[in-house]
Order: structure tokens, then C-alpha cells, then sequence
């Protein structure tokens, strides 16, 4: 049997996505290895902190929640919410400040996402288009569909 006609079983989790954690490796803290689900992709653009308005939040922990609150909205126009949240991609103008920032975000990180932490990746950027910006986060979020 091919991989690909392996049939997908995911975990006995509400939100349809079953968190891959090969055997035997230690479990990350506040991110998961990997996350596999059916059903209704959602991408998002790279989105920033800034509000409707588009006013950036001032500072970096401010920007990240707004950031992340600006992902949830995107995905709740596809029907989802956090719990479907299957990848999320950070682009930052400085990897030192998110390191001295760790103890704020993650309170920041569980008000807006809960305790859901899907595969994650940080990457540090020289820059970002939106002068001031200093996140810039992407999503995939799988919304299942209905039995």
C-alpha cells in the first residue's frame, strides 16, 4: 500500500485534527510536530497587528494577539475557530525580542488561541512591507466536514 492510500484516521478530538507525534520523540512544548485533518482548507495571507482600521497595535506582544485575533476572524468566515487551526507560519522582525518575550506571549497565546497549539514555525525576517509591522503570521486551518 502506497502512502498515499493510507487510509486518515484522526484522533478522537472535536476538532477533527489529529496531532502527529512520532513514537518516541519528546512532546514540544506550546507547538505540535505536525497536524493532519479533512475537510475545508482555509489559508490566510501574511496578517499583521493592526486593527480594521488598519492601526498596528504598539509593540510586539500587542502585536502578536492583534495579529492572531486578525487569523481567528479570517478563519471564522470559513465556520472555524482556533481548534482548527492546523499550521500557523511567524515572520519576525527580530528573533531576540520574541525569545525576551516568551513569559508575555504565552498568556497572550492561551486567551486568543486556548491551550491549542498547532504545528508552528518562526522565522526571522530582515524586514516586513508594512513599515512598523514586527509579526507577520500565516495560517491553514482544516474545518471537517459535517458527518
Amino acid at each position: 500500500m502506497t502512502a498515499s492510500a493510507v487510509p486518515f484516521h484522526p484522533q478522537a478530538e472535536p476538532s477533527g485534527l489529529a496531532i502527529l507525534q512520532p513514537s518516541g520523540w519528546r512532546k514540544p512544548k506550546g507547538y505540535a510536530n505536525g497536524v493532519a485533518g479533512r475537510g475545508t482548507v482555509v489559508m490566510t495571507g501574511g496578517l499583521i497587528g493592526w486593527s480594521e482600521d488598519e492601526v498596528l497595535a504598539e509593540g510586539f506582544v500587542a502585536q502578536v494577539e492583534q495579529t492572531l485575533r486578525n487569523v481567528l476572524a479570517v478563519v471564522a468566515e470559513a465556520g472555524g475557530g482556533p481548534e482548527h487551526v492546523a499550521r500557523l507560519t511567524w515572520y519576525v522582525r527580530s528573533v531576540a525580542t520574541y525569545r525576551d518575550s516568551l513569559a508575555e506571549l504565552g498568556p497572550v497565546y492561551r486567551r486568543v488561541m486556548g491551550r491549542h497549539y498547532p504545528a508552528m514555525a518562526l522565522v526571522g525576517v530582515a524586514d516586513l512591507v508594512e513599515p512598523g509591522a514586527l509579526v507577520e503570521i500565516e495560517a491553514t486551518a482544516i474545518i471537517p466536514d459535517a458527518p
